[in-house]
Protein backbone atom coordinates (compact mmCIF):
# COMPACT_ATOMS: atom_id res chain seq x y z
CA UNK A 1 0.00 0.00 0.00
CA UNK A 2 1.18 3.32 -0.91
CA UNK A 3 1.87 5.81 1.72
CA UNK A 4 2.35 9.10 1.46
CA UNK A 5 5.32 9.18 4.30
CA UNK A 6 7.37 7.17 1.57
CA UNK A 7 8.18 10.58 -0.22
CA UNK A 8 9.27 12.32 3.11
CA UNK A 9 11.89 9.32 2.90
CA UNK A 10 13.45 9.74 -0.23
CA UNK A 11 13.68 12.93 0.01
CA UNK A 12 15.83 11.83 3.41
CA UNK A 13 17.91 10.45 1.30
CA UNK A 14 18.68 12.47 -1.10
CA UNK A 15 19.24 15.29 1.44
CA UNK A 16 23.37 15.65 1.27
CA UNK A 17 22.85 16.63 4.89
CA UNK A 18 21.28 13.90 6.16
CA UNK A 19 21.44 12.48 9.39
CA UNK A 20 20.53 9.20 11.01
CA UNK A 21 16.66 8.82 10.53
CA UNK A 22 14.17 8.11 13.50
CA UNK A 23 10.84 7.19 12.14
CA UNK A 24 8.15 8.05 14.78
CA UNK A 25 4.93 6.41 15.32
CA UNK A 26 2.15 4.13 17.58
CA UNK A 27 2.31 0.30 17.07
CA UNK A 28 1.26 -0.83 14.09
CA UNK A 29 1.06 2.23 11.80
CA UNK A 30 3.52 0.56 9.03
CA UNK A 31 6.86 2.15 10.14
CA UNK A 32 8.64 -1.40 9.60
CA UNK A 33 6.52 -2.29 6.36
CA UNK A 34 7.57 1.12 5.07
CA UNK A 35 10.79 1.04 5.71
CA UNK A 36 11.56 -2.52 4.52
CA UNK A 37 9.69 -1.29 1.00
CA UNK A 38 11.86 2.04 1.06
CA UNK A 39 15.26 0.04 1.94
CA UNK A 40 14.56 -2.57 -1.44
CA UNK A 41 13.24 -0.34 -3.35
CA UNK A 42 15.57 2.70 -3.42
CA UNK A 43 19.01 1.24 -2.29
CA UNK A 44 21.40 -1.45 -3.51
CA UNK A 45 21.66 -3.07 -0.38
CA UNK A 46 19.52 -3.40 2.50
CA UNK A 47 20.27 -4.57 6.43
CA UNK A 48 17.48 -5.65 8.77
CA UNK A 49 18.08 -5.90 12.54
CA UNK A 50 15.36 -6.35 14.92
CA UNK A 51 15.97 -5.65 18.14
CA UNK A 52 13.34 -7.32 19.74
CA UNK A 53 14.59 -9.88 22.02
CA UNK A 54 18.02 -10.42 19.90
CA UNK A 55 20.58 -11.02 21.89
CA UNK A 56 23.04 -10.01 19.06
CA UNK A 57 21.98 -6.77 18.84
CA UNK A 58 21.81 -6.81 23.10
CA UNK A 59 25.80 -6.94 22.80
CA UNK A 60 26.28 -4.64 19.50
CA UNK A 61 26.15 -1.15 21.35
CA UNK A 62 28.36 -2.00 24.09
CA UNK A 63 30.69 0.72 22.99
CA UNK A 64 30.17 3.35 20.52
CA UNK A 65 33.03 2.26 17.56
CA UNK A 66 31.37 2.56 14.66
CA UNK A 67 33.62 0.80 12.33
CA UNK A 68 33.20 -2.32 14.72
CA UNK A 69 29.12 -2.18 14.72
CA UNK A 70 29.46 -2.04 10.89
CA UNK A 71 31.75 -5.07 10.83
CA UNK A 72 29.93 -6.71 13.47
CA UNK A 73 26.96 -6.34 11.36
CA UNK A 74 28.18 -7.42 8.01
CA UNK A 75 29.61 -10.52 9.85
CA UNK A 76 26.36 -11.20 11.73
CA UNK A 77 24.00 -10.58 8.03
CA UNK A 78 26.89 -11.77 5.55
CA UNK A 79 26.02 -8.51 3.94
CA UNK A 80 28.77 -5.84 3.26
CA UNK A 81 27.46 -2.56 4.22
CA UNK A 82 28.61 0.55 1.58
CA UNK A 83 27.76 3.99 2.19
CA UNK A 84 25.59 5.89 0.25
CA UNK A 85 24.65 2.88 -1.44
CA UNK A 86 22.90 0.96 1.77
CA UNK A 87 19.97 1.57 4.07
CA UNK A 88 20.56 0.03 7.40
CA UNK A 89 17.33 -0.38 9.57
CA UNK A 90 17.45 -0.73 13.48
CA UNK A 91 13.53 -1.78 14.41
CA UNK A 92 12.65 -1.59 17.55
CA UNK A 93 15.60 -0.28 19.09
CA UNK A 94 14.45 1.07 22.18
CA UNK A 95 14.73 -2.60 23.18
CA UNK A 96 18.71 -2.02 23.68
CA UNK A 97 20.84 0.06 25.94
CA UNK A 98 22.49 2.53 23.63
CA UNK A 99 20.48 1.50 20.78
CA UNK A 100 19.43 5.74 20.32
CA UNK A 101 22.82 6.84 22.15
CA UNK A 102 24.71 5.56 18.95
CA UNK A 103 23.32 7.20 16.09
CA UNK A 104 25.28 10.51 17.51
CA UNK A 105 28.37 8.80 16.36
CA UNK A 106 27.07 7.22 13.35
CA UNK A 107 26.54 11.02 12.45
CA UNK A 108 29.75 12.16 13.23
CA UNK A 109 31.59 9.00 12.07
CA UNK A 110 29.82 7.99 9.17
CA UNK A 111 27.83 10.40 8.17
CA UNK A 112 27.19 8.90 4.29
CA UNK A 113 25.78 6.08 5.79
CA UNK A 114 21.94 6.20 5.14
CA UNK A 115 21.06 4.64 9.56
CA UNK A 116 17.15 4.50 9.76
CA UNK A 117 15.74 3.72 13.21
CA UNK A 118 12.03 2.54 14.04
CA UNK A 119 10.51 1.74 17.31
CA UNK A 120 6.95 1.60 19.55
CA UNK A 121 7.02 4.64 22.51
CA UNK A 122 10.70 5.54 21.28
CA UNK A 123 10.66 8.39 23.60
CA UNK A 124 9.44 6.95 26.82
CA UNK A 125 11.81 3.75 26.94
CA UNK A 126 15.76 5.31 26.61
CA UNK A 127 16.79 3.39 29.35
CA UNK A 128 18.68 4.69 32.15
CA UNK A 129 21.88 6.75 31.98
CA UNK A 130 21.10 6.85 27.64
CA UNK A 131 21.29 9.99 26.75
CA UNK A 132 19.33 11.35 23.26
CA UNK A 133 21.39 12.29 20.53
CA UNK A 134 20.18 15.85 20.22
CA UNK A 135 20.96 18.08 17.30
CA UNK A 136 22.34 14.17 15.40
CA UNK A 137 19.15 12.89 13.87
CA UNK A 138 16.56 13.62 11.55
CA UNK A 139 13.43 12.71 12.80
CA UNK A 140 9.88 11.81 11.13
CA UNK A 141 6.57 10.72 12.29
CA UNK A 142 4.15 8.74 10.71
CA UNK A 143 0.61 8.46 11.25
CA UNK A 144 -2.20 6.04 10.47
CA UNK A 145 -3.14 5.56 6.59
CA UNK A 146 -5.52 8.86 5.86
CA UNK A 147 -8.80 8.67 3.55
CA UNK A 148 -6.82 9.33 0.22
CA UNK A 149 -4.05 7.02 1.71
CA UNK A 150 -6.93 4.72 1.87
CA UNK A 151 -8.58 5.58 -1.20
CA UNK A 152 -5.05 4.93 -2.62
CA UNK A 153 -5.48 1.13 -1.55
CA UNK A 154 -8.70 0.98 -3.02
CA UNK A 155 -6.91 1.68 -6.84
CA UNK A 156 -9.30 4.20 -7.87
CA UNK A 157 -6.62 6.30 -9.36
CA UNK A 158 -8.66 9.57 -11.06
CA UNK A 159 -11.16 10.03 -8.26
CA UNK A 160 -8.42 10.17 -5.83
CA UNK A 161 -6.37 12.37 -7.90
CA UNK A 162 -9.71 15.02 -8.31
CA UNK A 163 -9.74 14.57 -4.54
CA UNK A 164 -6.67 15.71 -4.32
CA UNK A 165 -7.13 18.13 -6.41
CA UNK A 166 -10.30 19.71 -4.59
CA UNK A 167 -11.91 19.35 -8.35
CA UNK A 168 -15.44 20.16 -6.29
CA UNK A 169 -17.89 18.64 -10.00
CA UNK A 170 -15.36 15.24 -10.19
CA UNK A 171 -16.30 14.85 -5.79
CA UNK A 172 -20.35 15.44 -6.53
CA UNK A 173 -20.39 13.42 -9.55
CA UNK A 174 -18.70 10.51 -7.41
CA UNK A 175 -20.71 11.27 -4.47
CA UNK A 176 -21.76 7.75 -3.69
CA UNK A 177 -18.91 6.15 -4.49
CA UNK A 178 -16.74 8.38 -1.77
CA UNK A 179 -19.51 7.80 0.89
CA UNK A 180 -19.47 4.02 0.65
CA UNK A 181 -15.73 4.32 1.02
CA UNK A 182 -15.81 6.66 3.57
CA UNK A 183 -18.48 4.66 5.68
CA UNK A 184 -15.55 1.87 5.45
CA UNK A 185 -13.08 4.56 6.24
CA UNK A 186 -15.22 5.08 9.73
CA UNK A 187 -14.98 1.26 10.28
CA UNK A 188 -11.43 -0.30 9.35
CA UNK A 189 -9.51 2.89 10.53
CA UNK A 190 -6.15 3.29 9.24
CA UNK A 191 -4.22 0.98 10.65
CA UNK A 192 -2.93 -0.90 7.80
CA UNK A 193 -3.21 -4.61 8.86
CA UNK A 194 -6.94 -3.94 8.93
CA UNK A 195 -7.10 -2.07 5.93
CA UNK A 196 -5.41 -5.05 4.79
CA UNK A 197 -7.55 -7.31 5.98
CA UNK A 198 -11.15 -6.05 4.98
CA UNK A 199 -9.79 -4.93 1.26
CA UNK A 200 -8.51 -8.14 0.49
CA UNK A 201 -11.43 -10.33 1.77
CA UNK A 202 -14.07 -7.86 2.97
CA UNK A 203 -14.66 -10.22 6.27
CA UNK A 204 -15.22 -7.61 8.99
CA UNK A 205 -14.83 -10.06 11.87
CA UNK A 206 -11.68 -10.64 10.56
CA UNK A 207 -10.63 -6.99 10.34
CA UNK A 208 -12.63 -6.09 13.81
CA UNK A 209 -10.24 -8.88 15.24
CA UNK A 210 -7.23 -6.86 13.85
CA UNK A 211 -8.46 -3.96 15.81
CA UNK A 212 -8.60 -5.86 19.22
CA UNK A 213 -5.46 -7.32 18.74
CA UNK A 214 -3.83 -3.50 18.45
CA UNK A 215 -5.81 -2.61 21.51
CA UNK A 216 -4.71 -5.33 23.59
CA UNK A 217 -0.88 -4.80 22.32
CA UNK A 218 -1.82 -1.12 23.81
CA UNK A 219 -2.92 -2.53 26.91
CA UNK A 220 0.11 -4.48 27.22
CA UNK A 221 2.44 -1.97 26.65
CA UNK A 222 0.63 0.00 29.13
CA UNK A 223 0.71 -2.76 31.85
CA UNK A 224 4.22 -2.47 31.96
CA UNK A 225 4.99 -0.03 34.04
CA UNK A 226 4.64 0.72 38.05
CA UNK A 227 0.97 -0.52 39.18
CA UNK A 228 -0.08 2.76 40.32
CA UNK A 229 0.65 4.48 36.96
CA UNK A 230 -0.43 2.00 34.61
CA UNK A 231 -3.80 1.71 36.60
CA UNK A 232 -4.38 5.07 35.84
CA UNK A 233 -3.42 5.35 32.46
CA UNK A 234 -6.00 2.53 32.02
CA UNK A 235 -8.56 4.37 33.92
CA UNK A 236 -7.76 7.25 31.42
CA UNK A 237 -7.52 5.14 28.22
CA UNK A 238 -10.85 3.62 28.71
CA UNK A 239 -12.65 6.43 29.59
CA UNK A 240 -12.16 8.45 25.82
CA UNK A 241 -15.15 6.84 24.67
CA UNK A 242 -17.55 8.08 27.00
CA UNK A 243 -15.70 11.44 26.96
CA UNK A 244 -15.72 11.40 23.14
CA UNK A 245 -19.87 10.64 23.99
CA UNK A 246 -20.90 13.87 25.24
CA UNK A 247 -22.15 16.70 23.49
CA UNK A 248 -19.19 19.03 24.78
CA UNK A 249 -16.66 16.70 24.30
CA UNK A 250 -14.22 18.54 26.54
CA UNK A 251 -12.12 16.20 29.10
CA UNK A 252 -13.79 15.73 32.12
CA UNK A 253 -11.69 13.94 35.30
CA UNK A 254 -14.41 12.89 36.47
CA UNK A 255 -16.07 10.90 33.87
CA UNK A 256 -12.52 8.96 35.04
CA UNK A 257 -13.82 7.84 37.98
CA UNK A 258 -15.75 9.80 40.87
CA UNK A 259 -13.78 12.28 42.54
CA UNK A 260 -10.95 12.05 40.13
CA UNK A 261 -8.37 14.72 40.20
CA UNK A 262 -6.18 16.28 37.30
CA UNK A 263 -2.83 16.55 39.55
CA UNK A 264 -3.44 12.10 40.29
CA UNK A 265 -3.76 11.68 36.37
CA UNK A 266 -1.16 13.96 34.94
CA UNK A 267 1.47 11.85 34.12
CA UNK A 268 -0.99 9.10 32.68
CA UNK A 269 -2.02 11.59 30.07
CA UNK A 270 1.05 12.54 29.24
CA UNK A 271 2.10 8.73 28.44
CA UNK A 272 -0.66 8.20 26.58
CA UNK A 273 0.05 11.39 24.17
CA UNK A 274 3.81 10.68 24.40
CA UNK A 275 3.04 7.10 23.19
CA UNK A 276 1.06 8.44 20.05
CA UNK A 277 -2.49 6.36 21.23
CA UNK A 278 -3.89 10.01 21.96
CA UNK A 279 -4.19 13.23 20.50
CA UNK A 280 -4.68 16.27 22.72
CA UNK A 281 -6.36 19.15 21.33
CA UNK A 282 -6.26 22.42 24.14
CA UNK A 283 -8.97 24.83 24.39
CA UNK A 284 -7.28 28.44 22.28
CA UNK A 285 -8.96 31.26 24.53
CA UNK A 286 -8.25 33.91 21.92
CA UNK A 287 -8.21 33.01 18.22
CA UNK A 288 -5.33 35.36 17.15
CA UNK A 289 -1.81 33.63 16.04
CA UNK A 290 -0.18 32.53 17.06
CA UNK A 291 -2.77 30.23 18.82
CA UNK A 292 0.03 28.17 21.09
CA UNK A 293 0.18 31.63 23.31
CA UNK A 294 -3.50 31.45 24.03
CA UNK A 295 -3.82 28.28 24.53
CA UNK A 296 -5.35 26.99 28.21
CA UNK A 297 -3.25 23.30 29.18
CA UNK A 298 -5.66 23.09 31.25
CA UNK A 299 -8.50 22.19 29.40
CA UNK A 300 -8.71 19.88 26.34
CA UNK A 301 -10.40 17.17 24.66
CA UNK A 302 -8.68 13.70 23.87
CA UNK A 303 -8.98 11.51 21.01
CA UNK A 304 -8.11 8.48 19.47
CA UNK A 305 -5.32 8.12 16.94
CA UNK A 306 -7.87 5.97 14.93
CA UNK A 307 -10.99 6.31 14.02
CA UNK A 308 -11.26 2.58 13.27
CA UNK A 309 -9.87 1.88 16.93
CA UNK A 310 -12.27 4.32 18.34
CA UNK A 311 -15.34 1.99 16.80
CA UNK A 312 -14.10 -1.14 18.29
CA UNK A 313 -12.87 0.62 21.22
CA UNK A 314 -16.27 1.74 21.77
CA UNK A 315 -17.96 -1.59 20.48
CA UNK A 316 -19.75 0.20 17.53
CA UNK A 317 -21.10 -2.93 15.22
CA UNK A 318 -19.51 -3.36 12.10
CA UNK A 319 -23.09 -3.50 9.85
CA UNK A 320 -24.12 -0.18 12.14
CA UNK A 321 -21.05 1.64 10.32
CA UNK A 322 -21.02 -0.58 6.81
CA UNK A 323 -25.07 0.86 6.25
CA UNK A 324 -26.78 4.29 6.30
CA UNK A 325 -25.73 7.57 7.46
CA UNK A 326 -26.22 7.01 11.16
CA UNK A 327 -22.34 6.34 11.43
CA UNK A 328 -21.44 9.83 10.57
CA UNK A 329 -23.42 11.42 13.96
CA UNK A 330 -22.44 8.43 15.97
CA UNK A 331 -22.39 9.02 19.82
CA UNK A 332 -22.73 12.90 19.19
CA UNK A 333 -20.45 13.25 16.21
CA UNK A 334 -17.43 11.39 17.82
CA UNK A 335 -16.18 9.51 14.73
CA UNK A 336 -16.71 12.45 12.63
CA UNK A 337 -14.78 14.92 14.91
CA UNK A 338 -12.32 12.25 15.39
CA UNK A 339 -11.98 11.46 11.68
CA UNK A 340 -11.74 15.36 10.54
CA UNK A 341 -8.46 15.28 13.16
CA UNK A 342 -7.10 12.23 12.67
CA UNK A 343 -6.60 13.37 8.65
CA UNK A 344 -5.14 16.50 9.84
CA UNK A 345 -2.85 15.74 11.78
CA UNK A 346 -0.25 14.39 9.80
CA UNK A 347 0.12 17.71 7.50
CA UNK A 348 3.21 20.16 8.31
CA UNK A 349 2.41 23.40 9.79
CA UNK A 350 -1.58 22.99 10.49
CA UNK A 351 -1.97 23.14 14.48
CA UNK A 352 -5.39 21.60 16.24
CA UNK A 353 -7.00 23.74 19.23
CA UNK A 354 -10.41 24.22 19.75
CA UNK A 355 -12.22 27.62 21.70
CA UNK A 356 -14.63 27.89 23.72
CA UNK A 357 -16.15 30.75 26.01
CA UNK A 358 -15.14 30.98 29.35
CA UNK A 359 -19.43 30.57 29.88
CA UNK A 360 -19.40 27.94 27.64
CA UNK A 361 -22.27 29.04 25.32
CA UNK A 362 -20.09 29.19 22.12
CA UNK A 363 -17.94 26.72 21.04
CA UNK A 364 -16.16 25.72 17.86
CA UNK A 365 -15.08 22.09 17.13
CA UNK A 366 -11.55 22.89 16.42
CA UNK A 367 -9.69 26.42 15.68
CA UNK A 368 -6.95 25.74 13.29
CA UNK A 369 -3.84 27.44 12.37
CA UNK A 370 -2.80 27.05 9.08
CA UNK A 371 0.11 29.18 7.29
CA UNK A 372 -1.02 32.42 7.37
CA UNK A 373 -4.71 31.81 8.56
CA UNK A 374 -6.60 30.40 11.11
CA UNK A 375 -9.65 28.65 10.22
CA UNK A 376 -12.79 27.90 12.87
CA UNK A 377 -13.96 24.59 11.92
CA UNK A 378 -17.69 22.82 12.44
CA UNK A 379 -18.04 19.74 12.21
CA UNK A 380 -21.38 18.91 10.87
CA UNK A 381 -21.98 15.21 9.78
CA UNK A 382 -25.61 15.14 9.95
CA UNK A 383 -28.12 16.64 6.78
CA UNK A 384 -29.23 19.27 9.23
CA UNK A 385 -26.18 21.76 8.83
CA UNK A 386 -27.03 24.90 10.54
CA UNK A 387 -24.19 26.58 11.88
CA UNK A 388 -25.16 28.84 14.74
CA UNK A 389 -21.93 28.74 16.45
CA UNK A 390 -19.77 29.07 13.59
CA UNK A 391 -22.32 31.70 12.42
CA UNK A 392 -21.89 33.16 15.69
CA UNK A 393 -18.37 33.05 15.97
CA UNK A 394 -17.73 35.00 12.45
CA UNK A 395 -19.82 37.67 13.15
CA UNK A 396 -17.80 38.24 16.24
CA UNK A 397 -14.55 38.48 14.45
CA UNK A 398 -15.82 39.01 10.74
CA UNK A 399 -12.76 40.85 9.78
CA UNK A 400 -10.12 38.23 10.76
CA UNK A 401 -11.65 35.23 9.53
CA UNK A 402 -13.76 32.92 7.19
CA UNK A 403 -15.41 29.77 8.98
CA UNK A 404 -15.48 26.26 7.27
CA UNK A 405 -17.80 23.81 8.03
CA UNK A 406 -16.78 20.32 7.31
CA UNK A 407 -19.91 17.99 6.55
CA UNK A 408 -21.87 15.60 4.27
CA UNK A 409 -23.00 18.28 1.89
CA UNK A 410 -20.74 19.58 -1.30
CA UNK A 411 -18.99 22.42 -1.31
CA UNK A 412 -20.36 25.67 -0.68
CA UNK A 413 -18.87 28.97 -0.56
CA UNK A 414 -20.67 31.74 1.17
CA UNK A 415 -19.45 35.08 2.23
CA UNK A 416 -18.52 33.87 5.56
CA UNK A 417 -18.23 30.29 5.12
CA UNK A 418 -16.64 27.32 3.13
CA UNK A 419 -18.57 24.06 3.36
CA UNK A 420 -17.19 21.21 2.25
CA UNK A 421 -17.27 17.56 1.96
CA UNK A 422 -16.27 15.28 4.88
CA UNK A 423 -13.70 13.16 2.17
CA UNK A 424 -11.95 16.24 1.40
CA UNK A 425 -10.65 17.40 4.50
CA UNK A 426 -7.55 16.00 4.17
CA UNK A 427 -7.18 17.41 0.45
CA UNK A 428 -8.42 20.50 1.50
CA UNK A 429 -5.97 21.42 4.38
CA UNK A 430 -3.09 19.99 2.17
CA UNK A 431 -3.59 22.63 -0.81
CA UNK A 432 -3.59 25.32 2.04
CA UNK A 433 -1.01 24.40 3.77
CA UNK A 434 1.17 24.20 0.32
CA UNK A 435 -0.12 27.91 -0.54
CA UNK A 436 -2.34 26.18 -3.17
CA UNK A 437 -5.64 27.25 -1.61
CA UNK A 438 -7.31 30.95 -1.69
CA UNK A 439 -6.72 32.91 1.10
Amino acid sequence: MERFVYQRLTQWKFDANHKPLILLGARQVGKTYILNQFGKNEFESYVYINCHNNDFANKLFRNFDISRIITDIEHHTDKKIVPGKTLLVFDEIQEVFNGVASLKYFCENLPLLHVAVAGSLLGLTLHKGESFPVGKVDMLSMYPMTFLEYLRACKRKRITEALMSNDWRAIELEQEYLTDRLREYYFTGGMPEAVNEFLQSGDTKKTRQIQMNILEAYNRDISKHTTILAQRIHQVWESIPSQLAKENKKFIFGLIKKGARAADFELALQWLVDAGIVYKVCRCKTPEMPLKFYADSSAFKMFLLDVGLLGAMAQTQPKDILAGNMVFSEFKGALSENFVLQQIRPIEDVYAYYFSKDNSQLEIDFLVQCGRRIIPIEVKAEENVKSKSLHSFINEHQSQMKGLRISMKQYVNQEWMENIPLVATEAYFKLLANGEQND
